[in-house]
Parts: C-alpha cells; sequence; structure tokens
C-alpha cells in the first residue's frame, strides 16, 4: 500500500520537490521557516498521514550559531513529531544526515549501527533530533542518513564547486583518490516514499547511497566534460591542498573534497528491496542542465 496522504515539511526544497513530485496523494504543506510555523504544525490534519520531514537548518544560512542551528533542527522536530503523534499520523519519516555519523571515513564506510560521532553544528543537532524522535510515544518512524544530494537544481556546495568548474582555469583536483559516496535527488525520494510504507522501515534508521563511489578527480572531470570546459586539472598532493586551506581558514572545506566519506546503503538494500539507480553522470549531467537554463 503506498502513501494515502502526506503532510510534508520542506516541500518547496531540492529534496521536497522531487519527493512531492512523486508522491501520488494529497499533499499537505508545512512551513516551517515561517514565524507563524507553530500554528502551522498545530493546524496540520494528520489523521491517518505519512509525515516527511525534510526542513532543516542547514551550512551557510545565518545566523551560523549552535542555538539557531538547535532550534531549528531540534525543536522545531520534537513539536512537528509531538503533533504528529497526537493527531493520529501514520509514520513519521525524517531526513537526516551522514554527517551524524562523523565527517570522514578510512577503513570502510559508515554503517547504521556505527556510534555516532558529528563534528559540527549541523551534524550535532541531527543526531539530537534523531534521539528526540525515537522518544516521542504514539508513532511509528524512520531516519534516512543521507549523503551529498546531486541533481537537477542543486544548490550549496556542489553548486559552488560546479560554478568553479565552468571556468578555463586548471583546477589543483587532478590526483584525489578519496571515496565519497552520493545519492540522485530523485533516488532518494524513492526512499523516503519507501521508509514511509514499507512495514520492515519502521523504527529503522536507514543509510541512503548509490553503491558508486567517487573521488573529487572523477567528479570535477565529469562536470568539466559535461560544462564542455577542458579538463585541466593538475596533480597537488593532497597535504599541499589542506595546508593552503588551513592557512586560508578553510581546512573543514577543503577536506571534503580530500577526504573520504562513505556510507554502506547494502542493509537498505536487503531489507526494504532499494538500490539507488540513477549514476554519478547522469546526475552531473542534471546539474548542469539547470546551472546552465539559470544563467542563460
Amino acid at each position: 500500500m503506498g502513501v494515502e496522504r502526506a503532510v510534508i515539511s520542506g516541500a518547496t526544497g531540492f529534496v521536497g520537490r522531487s519527493l512531492a513530485s512523486l508522491v501520488e496523494a494529497p499533499i499537505e504543506q508545512v512551513h516551517l521557516a515561517e514565524p507563524d510555523w507553530m500554528d502551522q504544525v498545530r493546524a496540520a490534519d494528520y489523521a491517518g498521514a505519512t509525515v516527511f520531514h525534510l526542513a532543516a537548518r542547514t551550512h551557510g544560512q545565518e545566523p551560523d550559531t549552535e542555538a539557531a542551528y538547535w532550534h531549528d533542527n531540534v525543536v522545531k522536530m520534537r513539536a512537528f513529531a509531538q503533533a504528529a503523534a497526537s493527531g493520529g499520523a501514520k509514520r513519521f519519516v525524517f531526513l537526516s544526515t551522514i554527517k551524524v555519523n562523523g565527517e570522514e571515513t578510512s577503513q570502510r564506510p559508515f554503517r547504521s549501527d556505527d556510534a555516532p560521532a558529528p563534528e559540527d553544528a549541523y551534524g550535532r543537532t541531527k543526531w539530537e533530533a534523531e534521539k528526540s524522535l525515537a522518544n516521542v510515544p504514539g508513532i511509528e518512524f524512520s531516519i534516512v542518513r543521507s549523503p551529498l544530494v546531486y541533481g537537477a537544481g542543486v544548490k550549496g556546495n556542489l553548486l559552488a564547486l560546479l560554478r568553479l568548474a565552468d571556468s578555463a582555469m586548471p583546477l589543483p583536483f587532478g590526483a584525489i583518490e578519496n571515496r565519497r559516496s552520493f545519492i540522485h535527488v530523485d533516488d532518494l525520494a524513492r526512499l523516503l516514499v519507501e521508509c514511509g510504507t514499507h512495514p520492515a522501515a519502521a523504527g529503522r534508521v536507514v543509510m541512503a547511497a548509490h553503491p558508486d563511489r567517487a573521488s573529487t578527480t572523477r567528479l570535477v572531470a565529469s562536470m568539466r566534460g559535461f560544462l564542455g570546459v577542458p579538463r585541466r586539472l593538475v596533480a597537488v598532493p593532497r597535504f599541499l591542498l589542506e595546508g593552503g586551506a588551513y592557512v586560508a581558514g578553510q581546512r573543514a572545506r577543503m577536506r571534503r573534497l580530500t577526504r573520504s566519506l562513505e556510507v554502506d546503503a547494502e542493509e537498505t538494500q536487503r531489507v526494504l528491496g532499494w538500490i539507488a539507480q540513477i549514476s554519478l553522470e547522469t546526475g552531473v549531467e542534471d546539474m548542469v542542465r539547470t546551472y546552465r537554463e539559470s544563467i542563460a
């Protein structure tokens, strides 16, 4: 049985738009960024609905303080989940982040049962939100931890990297042999729906990722290929890139380009029968197409 009715926060965002287009049922939106967000939470009709909580404070939003992250990612989630439980929702699906597990991997990919080790305000408050959700009585829940999401209309760090790739200048990313997990926005939307309906998803932390992992070198080369820009990737050693970034106060940003962050989604495939289908190259092509349209 599919979703019969949905209540969605963040329905107008990057992932939310894809999810809303996939849900073949009536949708009620709750806008948690609005001043009257609590009134909207209280007024929503949750009876028999599947609730998808996608709205969150992410990197780059002001004010960039721990208190702001806590209010938007923990306080609002608690209120939303409690209202959904009291209102008779079927299930509450929470989009979390792989940053709950940590910022990088070394020996093996992150799994759902690994001890959380968030390193920034975003990761810490998402982890606190996960714990809060598990303590809300009277509702089934499913938590989805996602790596970096790509696809048409992407924002944030990937858009910034795409803009950098769209130039004739040589870039120092020709020798980075890291391994990073990604997921296309439409694959993630399919998984969210699966977590809203599959019996085995109840009470579970679900890992999302495409089985293919990509290096920064491959990612930027793919971007430049679809942009029609010469590859021009210079083989600069990782330690030089990270050392220069440290001096410039950009250590964390550079490590996201030089270090590995892998996600093991085999359990998700085994338990839910879901697997990401859209390749990195298709995702990059989608990004380039909408990027070109936006600057035309």
